[in-house]
């Protein structure tokens, strides 16, 4: 399986097992954003978060680590009622460069992002490479919503939203997740505990149970190259 592969090739490319993490999940520091990086990080667990505290290129891998079960994510009633009620027309992968630009540009509640102009590249190699992928929120022919992550067996790693108008980032989100469910999936990575994945019922694995269950993930054949999607939001 290529996702067992990529987890075995850990050290070739430098990275310290990941049970040498800080308390703040800081693994390593330095390398690149090429597609073979991001795929073995990915892989063992690991994620690039880039801070212009250090102009070297920080990894991590926190203890805990939040994830979602898809098919066990709790939905509110108002959040039921705008998937019934469909507003955006829902696409995968048909606009991946305009989402991650979108991601790295538009305000965020935090009021900055970690998205440079390298990572962009990177990403969108993985996007060539059919195991980057992006769900699109549309209102007629403008894009108001969406993210983008990385697909491995059966894991998917979130990686950034942005919304221009109310509920689109929620209707991407719970889409992607009503399809993960669907492909048995079996956990979406959301690396930290929010708010907003709280309320979806995101629950916080300790760092052996999530390297556990990344394993038995990578095990399942990647579904890599263009999803497809339904044309419209639905219900959950």
């Amino acid at each position: 399986m290529i996702g067992l592969e990529l987890r075995r090739a850990r050290q070739a490319l430098g990275f310290p097992p990941v049970a040498q993490a800080d308390d703040d999940g800081l693994l390593a520091v330095g390398g690149d954003l090429s597609p073979e990086r991001l795929l073995v990080a990915y892989a063992n667990g690991i994620f690039p978060w880039p801070s212009k505290r250090t102009p070297l290129l920080p990894w991590f891998c926190p203890s805990p680590r939040t994830v979602l079960i898809p098919d066990r994510i709790s939905v509110s009633r108002s959040a039921r009622k705008t998937m019934r009620r469909a507003p955006f027309t829902m696409t995968y992968d048909r606009a991946f460069a305009d989402v991650i630009a979108a991601c790295a540009t538009v305000p965020r509640h935090d009021g900055g992002t970690w998205i440079t102009p390298a990572m962009v590249e990177g990403y969108t190699r993985l996007h060539e490479l059919g195991f980057a992928h992006s769900v699109e929120a549309w209102s007629g022919d403008r894009l108001v919503g969406g993210l983008y992550g990385v697909s491995l067996g059966a894991a998917f790693f979130g990686e950034s939203m942005f919304r221009l108008e109310s509920e689109a980032s929620k209707v991407a989100l719970l889409t992607l997740l009503d399809q993960l469910a669907a492909w048995n999936f079996h956990f979406v990575d959301c690396q930290m505990m929010t708010p907003h994945v709280r309320r979806l019922g995101a629950v916080d694995w300790e760092l052996d149970e999530f390297q556990s269950a990344l394993e038995r993930a990578l095990g399942v054949e990647t579904r890599r190259g263009r999803w497809s999607a339904p044309t419209r939001a639905t219900s959950t």
